[in-house]
């Protein structure tokens, strides 16, 4: 009789452990128990490394672990993307930020990109939306579309633009000017927005297409002359410049998404959380109010919604491209 009490208090005993350890398992399984890094696939001191880092200190608080930006540029993108579609585990504590350059373009751009941003990346949210500008140098005399349109027609090829690289929307959008208004430009690309914009403020470029928040600063401060705006409206922050369709080209415009991905194959409930906790920020006054104020119109989104903006614009940049005959490798 004592030896079966005791093996029922031993039983007892190990199904209490073993709850316990279930317990504690789980406790140090709940998401996010270690840093979460997110992947910026572009140089420092770009506008996606800004806004990065900012939606990185306030989510870091909501999630209560560190949230640290890494840069890993090159291959106009892909090597970052590359990384957290193919190389970092499926678990959400690598969250790529995807651009209609990165996931829209480049596939139509190279041979063999690594991965397939349809199959290997899952959406999470969009976080925003910017308009390209048209900057030139002050010291060029382009005041306005139409002047710069009569100089490029009278001297085909002379001018050049600079953008961030080959294929990016920066590039995608004077390779659609040109097209539209019927003249020719050399292109110079560079492995960033920020070398790309220095060297147009220096004259060593006259010209390029440019993401808003990054030429305010330099429009405000006479260093860049801003022309005219690849949106349907007018910016508050640069009220003076016109719409392309206002100045003299009609239906031209150049936007670009921004968004946060993770690999393929992530539990959707870490997907979930994810996507709450961003849309928490994106949504909050406090968040928005600075990131507008330099030009970032500020989105949000579910999963569903961010991955189908993507396959819309990866069916339409592709169509894009070919017409443009843009070839990488």
């Amino acid at each position: 009789m004592k030896q079966a009490t005791y093996r029922l208090a031993s039983l007892a005993i190990g199904v209490v452990v073993s709850a316990q350890c279930a317990v504690a398992y789980a406790q140090e399984a709940k998401f996010p128990s270690k840093p979460i890094s997110i992947i910026v696939p572009y140089t420092p001191g770009g506008v996606a490394d800004t806004f990065s880092r900012m939606l990185a200190q306030v989510l870091s608080k909501r999630l209560a672990q560190p949230v640290i930006v890494e840069n890993k540029a090159g291959a106009n993108g892909n090597i970052g993307s590359v990384y957290v579609a193919k190389q970092a585990p499926a678990d959400g504590y690598a969250l790529l930020l995807g651009s209609t350059s990165t996931l829209a373009i480049n596939p139509h751009l190279y041979k063999n990109m690594g991965y397939d941003p349809l199959k290997d990346l899952q959406a999470v949210s969009l976080t925003h939306r910017m308009p390209n500008v048209l900057v030139v140098n002050p010291a060029t005399p382009f005041k306005d579309v139409a002047s710069l349109v009569s100089t490029l027609k009278a001297k085909p090829g002379e001018y050049s633009y600079a953008s961030a690289g080959n294929g990016n929307t920066m590039h995608m959008a004077a390779v659609e000017f040109t097209n539209v208004t019927k003249t020719s430009m050399t292109h110079v690309p560079y492995k960033g927005g920020p070398q790309a914009v220095n060297d147009v403020m220096s004259g060593l470029v006259p010209m390029m297409f440019h993401n808003l928040p990054a030429v305010v600063p330099y429009t405000k401060s006479g260093r860049l002359r801003a022309v005219a705006i690849a949106d349907t409206k007018r910016s508050p922050l640069l009220p003076d410049v016109p719409t392309m369709a206002e100045a003299g080209v009609p239906g031209f415009t150049s936007l670009v998404w921004n968004g946060m991905f993770v690999r393929a194959g992530t539990p959707p409930e870490v997907v979930n959380l994810l996507a709450k906790e961003i849309r928490e920020v994106l949504t909050s006054k406090e968040f928005r109010t600075p990131l507008e104020a330099q030009g970032f119109e500020v989105l949000s989104s579910t999963p569903e919604e961010a991955m189908d903006l993507l396959r819309k614009d990866y069916a339409a940049m592709g169509s894009q491209v070919a017409k443009a005959g843009i070839k990488i490798d």
